[in-house]
């Protein structure tokens, strides 16, 4: 049960800020990908 714990507790912090990151960064991709969308239209 301890290994288990001290893996949470060594992996969750990085899995946390990976997750905060993805979530950050979606917006800007969606916004790309909109951008992207709307050029190949034009053409």
């Amino acid at each position: 049960m301890e290994q288990w714990v001290t893996m949470i507790q060594d992996l969750g912090f990085p899995i946390l800020v990976s997750f905060y990151l993805l979530y950050r960064i979606e917006s800007k991709l969606e916004a790309i990908h909109d951008v992207l969308l709307s050029m190949k239209l034009n053409l």
